[in-house]
């Protein structure tokens, strides 16, 4: 089987486009990606299209990549459609690694395009209920509510407002949250912490959503959205794009001036009926992650994680082993996460800052990736990274995501 490489990238920044949709966002990223791999439309032999809310907002189902990628040209080709909710980009990501690693194709194309701003604020922010079990949709409230009444957490007055202006998974993480402070100790200071760093990262990203740099005391002072978590600890809503090309050795020895980055693992999982206590999807699959690449936690230099809120953060870097169960807050209050410190994390702004379209995201993170990796970074430039890990999570059901995507990349010694 076949080494994997990234070989090109596109990414507009994440923001409110009252002006795009995804199909004018994913022109733009495609004609990116095939240009700074040095590519053009023929090259391509497959292509992977992830998306979620196209069809629910404007009535584009079933054969989205296709619309998209015949109205700029590029036809014949099998493509795929996927979509699996906030893990959607990742999913596509992992489908066209195993393609080429089992020899179907030299190079794909990978694409993540959303667009989820909307006239009607309720409109986007109800969607996101969609990403879980609508048939039983009660069911999984009231165990959010009977899990909720058995963490032993204070909750300040008027610090958990009644649901409504916010999408459900807010309710999700910061129920998590909850269990952590009871089962750990964590604080909504370790919290702000964490959120105040993506903050800084975001301040010097221009692909960044939100660029404005805050300190831990302006995060608590925020507006409450669900205790512990205030209004700059959760993603925003917004629109976005992000592509990759992918392809395999044979192929990168074509090519005119490679810049790779190799894919050393690429592991893509579902949750289970696990409880709080019980071993969770993400750390289930970094240890297969680990296992493929043949390396531990300890040889991560820089790390993307799927922050949907500041409390994704801290879970995440404890599920992916960078520090013991229970310390994800006093981690990241030594600074260790922050650029400079021991394991940066999220050096983008995370999905609290650069954003979060959904289908995208995934992407965004590979984006942020090898752009260190590359040594492209500018301000927010990590020295030296040579290995460097995503972990992109989608949609919910009981006490964990449903989907996950992890993905270990390398630079090669000879960039």
């Amino acid at each position: 089987m076949t080494n994997v490489y990234i070989a090109g990238l596109g990414m507009i920044r994440f923001n409110k486009y009252p002006d795009k949709n995804v199909r004018s966002m994913a022109h733009e990223v495609i004609q990116s990606a095939m240009a700074d791999a040095e590519l053009t439309k023929e090259d391509l032999q497959a292509a992977f299209f992830s998306n979620t809310f196209w069809g629910m907002f404007d009535n584009q189902h079933s054969i989205r990549g296709q619309v998209v990628l015949r109205s700029m040209g590029i036809g014949a080709i099998p493509v795929t459609n996927v979509e699996n909710a906030c893990a959607g980009a990742s999913t596509a990501l992992h489908l066209a690694y195993t393609g080429i690693r089992a020899g179907m194709y030299d190079v794909a194309l990978v694409v993540g395009s959303e667009k989820i701003s909307h006239p009607d604020k309720m409109k986007s922010l109800t969607a996101y209920a969609t990403c879980m079990d609508v048939e039983n949709f009660e069911e999984q409230v009231k165990l959010m509510e009977k899990a909720n009444a058995e963490f032993q957490v204070d909750i300040p007055e008027g610090q958990t407002p009644p649901g409504e202006g916010r999408s459900i998974f807010m309710d999700a993480y910061a129920m998590g949250a909850r269990w952590h402070m009871s089962r750990f100790g964590s604080t909504q200071e370790q919290l702000a912490a964490i959120c105040a760093k993506n903050h800084f990262h975001g301040s010097i990203n221009p692909m960044s959503q939100y660029q404005q740099d805050m300190s831990v005391e302006e995060v608590l002072a925020d507006k409450p959205i669900a205790y512990p978590l205030t209004r700059s600890m959760c993603a925003p809503v917004g629109d976005g794009a992000a592509a990759a090309i992918v392809c395999s050795e044979k192929f990168l020895k074509k090519m005119k001036n490679p810049r790779p980055i190799k894919i050393r693992a690429s592991v893509h999982g579902s949750g289970t009926d696990r409880d709080f206590d019980g071993e969770d999807i993400g750390e289930r699959l970094a240890k297969q992650a680990y296992e493929v690449g043949g390396l531990g936690p300890e040889d991560i230099d820089i790390a993307e994680l799927h922050d949907a809120t500041a409390y994704g953060e801290l879970h995440q870097t404890e599920a992916m082993g960078f520090c013991p169960m229970g310390e994800g807050g006093p981690y990241a209050e030594t600074g260790a996460t922050k650029l400079g410190g021991k394991k940066p994390i999220n050096t983008s702004g995370g999905l609290e800052c650069r954003g979060h379209p959904i289908g995208a995201s995934g992407l965004a993170q590979i984006y942020e990736l090898v752009t260190q990796l590359r040594k492209e970074g500018g301000e927010r430039q990590v020295p030296n990274p040579r290995l460097a890990l995503a972990e992109n999570g989608g949609g919910a059901l009981g006490n964990e995501e449903a989907a996950m995507g992890i993905h270990i990349l390398e630079k090669p010694n000879s960039i």
